[in-house]
């Protein structure tokens, strides 16, 4: 009888631990799997360099999302990058996507500059107004073979 108890209380000590190291993974790698707090916008960009699926989206300096996935406009021959966003923060129609360079090393996210509409951005909209990275290498070249 107590070899059996002893038993027991072994196998739920093993799994709580087991739930907590799952529910850990699950909150540490950022995923979602009860209901989702996000809503998903799109940009076209001239340029994607450097940027990676998991960047960050900020908002005045706050990270409000992050970048989904990318795929090519073969129309317009241009990068189109798909963003989760909060759904707590509501986008306009005239919000501005920029891509930017974090730090030494350069990371890339993309920085949203709100606009004065009152239309908001519906989930799954196209952001219109964007700014692709700036290209040092290019700039470097330009300017060595004089076309500066």
């Amino acid at each position: 009888m107590k070899k059996w108890s002893v038993e027991v209380a072994v196998g739920l000590f093993v799994l709580i631990g087991i739930a907590c190291i799952g529910y850990l993974t699950i909150r540490l790698g950022k995923m979602e799997i009860i209901g989702d707090n996000y809503y998903t916008v799109s940009a076209r960009f001239q340029s994607i360099a450097g940027l990676k699926a998991g960047s960050e989206v900020e908002l005045a300096g706050v990270p409000v999302g992050q970048v989904e996935g990318f795929s090519l406009d073969q129309e317009r021959w241009m990068a189109v990058v798909q963003m989760k966003i909060m759904k707590s923060i509501v986008l306009t129609e005239d919000v501005i996507a920029s891509i930017k360079t974090a730090g030494l090393i350069g990371d890339k996210y993309i920085k949203l500059s709100p606009g004065v509409s009152d239309v908001p951005l519906k989930p799954g909209g196209m952001i219109i107004e964007t700014e692709s990275a700036l290209d040092i290498e290019e700039l470097i070249s330009k300017f060595v073979f004089g076309k500066v």
